[in-house]
């Protein structure tokens, strides 16, 4: 008898009713020796198995308990009781693998309610609960839906290198790969590391980024986009800070920064409102938690609308596209930096953002996701676009609430003479990066594109609030653990 999982049941019970079926999965409950809660971890809904104790070996009904799994066959029937609308009466049950309950208490599996802190110290064992089954069925959902948006919008889906020797952003802070022997590592004359002994014949590392390879791409596919892990050797430990992360990287030849704002936001919307549409019953379930949090939070702090709220009003509303020159004047005259309520003061033009300030555009000044544009050209990578008032550039960011930047773009330079003036001002190296500036000499053309996140999405998706939590196996400073 093929095996059923229990979302197709719960959706379609009618085809089954009064047949039986096969179902397997783990107990997330046993009552009265009498009602299993069953769950497979195709959706959060358990599935009620009633066993009558009198056709079942004693033996058998001693070893299940919470966390056993089973697989059990029986008849689908309407259920009598509250709280679901069939349940299976059991006529066949086999245990698939014995929990021992000793261990159970030392365990996350307990049936009680555990800290986020305490989970993450048994992300091996946090997939069966509610919170992290919800989570990440809508982490595969956003994937799902990221790739979905590309094909329908005939983007081409692109590989870059995990292992890379060009620094995309020139920030330096990026994980060396090497096969050297740590203990004997070969030097040159100068007393240097001798990279042209190591399997590459030359520094690398993990990549932060595949825009840069990206770029060449879309020069011969016009659109294509990336999507694939990111490495970045930050010693943060804040809730928006991994080690290692997924990034969606879209290029698109022939266009501007207003084309690449326009593909940003509707980008988001598509991916949004495919979670809403596919996962209302994970959605209803974090929705009950986020509310429950607010409840513990001084009133002031407390978020103005639901989770599902939010992500309906961030589909329905039209972003709000302001220049940064524009950002920094509100900053500058708001209450909270008059008052010095901001960590970090805004003092003038040029300033840098913080999340903070991201944070009071989008939630307190404008409440709707906000992307900033033109910003000053000293605080933003050498490949954006030098605007003609030689002062800005054309990078663009969008803010959302309760996140601050979600994505991060711009239209890139595709002038060779002014594009090469910006390595040498950058101090980045032209003989390195010599395929790059190569694509702008070879009928180079306006294009753009931008950077997404995928655990920053799924962050604000859901409604969690600690960015380790949206993601399996969390690498941060200090911590490769499973």
């Amino acid at each position: 008898m093929k095996r059923q999982t229990i979302k197709d049941l719960l959706a379609d019970y009618k085809k089954v009713l009064h047949h039986d079926i096969t179902v397997q999965g783990w107990v997330r409950a046993f009552r009265s020796n009498r009602f299993i809660a069953l769950n497979d971890g195709s959706t959060i809904n358990n599935l009620q198995i009633v066993v009558d104790f009198e056709n079942f070996d004693e033996e058998t009904i001693k070893k299940i308990n919470t966390a056993s799994s089973l697989k059990v066959v029986g008849e689908v029937v309407e259920s009598q009781g509250a709280g679901q609308t069939v349940e299976i009466i059991a006529k066949k049950i086999t245990i698939l693998g014995d929990n021992f309950f000793e261990d159970l208490q030392s365990t996350i599996l307990q049936p009680k309610k555990h800290s986020l802190e305490k989970l993450r110290e048994q992300a091996h064992l946090r997939f069966r609960t509610n919170v992290f089954g919800a989570v990440f069925r809508i982490r595969h959902s956003v994937s799902f839906a990221i790739h979905s948006f590309f094909n329908q919008n005939q983007f081409f889906y692109i590989n870059t290198p995990i292992i890379t020797g060009a620094d995309a952003e020139g920030a330096g802070e990026m994980f060396g790969v090497t096969n050297f022997d740590l203990n004997n590592i070969p030097k040159t004359e100068g007393g240097e590391i001798d990279f042209s002994q190591d399997f590459f014949g030359k520094k690398t590392n993990l990549t932060v980024s595949g825009q840069l390879e990206g770029e060449t791409a879309a020069m011969g596919l016009g659109r294509i986009y990336t999507f694939g892990p990111t490495f970045r050797a930050e010693n943060s430990n804040t809730t928006r800070h991994l080690a290692e992360f997924w990034m969606i990287e879209p290029e698109v030849a022939f266009n501007n920064l207003e084309n690449n704002i326009d593909l940003a936001e509707d980008f988001l919307k598509y991916v949004i409102q495919y979670v809403l549409d596919n996962c209302k019953d994970d959605l209803e379930f974090l929705n009950k938690r986020f509310e429950e949090e607010q409840k513990s939070k001084p009133e002031k702090d407390r978020a103005k609308e639901g989770l599902i709220e939010k992500l309906k009003n961030v589909v329905a509303k039209r972003f709000k596209r302001v220049s940064y020159t524009e950002a920094i004047e509100i900053l500058l005259n708001s209450k909270e930096n008059k008052k010095g309520k901001f960590q970090y003061p805004v003092e003038k033009w040029g300033t840098d953002l913080q999340s903070e300030h991201e944070r009071y555009l989008v939630e307190k000044h404008f409440e709707t996701p906000v992307v900033l544009f033109d910003y000053p050209k000293e605080i933003k990578a050498f490949y954006m676009k030098l605007n003609d008032d030689g002062k800005t550039v054309a990078a663009m960011d969008v803010l959302f609430p309760g996140i601050g930047e979600i994505i991060g773009g711009s239209e890139r330079e595709s002038r060779h003479d002014v594009l090469l003036e910006k390595m040498k001002d950058f101090g980045v190296d032209e003989h390195e990066l010599w395929w790059y500036l190569d694509t702008r000499k070879f009928g180079s053309v306006p294009h753009a594109g931008f950077g997404l996140g995928l655990e920053r999405l799924v962050l604000f998706v859901t409604g969690m609030t600690n960015i380790r939590d949206v993601i399996p196996f969390p690498r941060t400073p200090k911590n490769a653990e499973f």
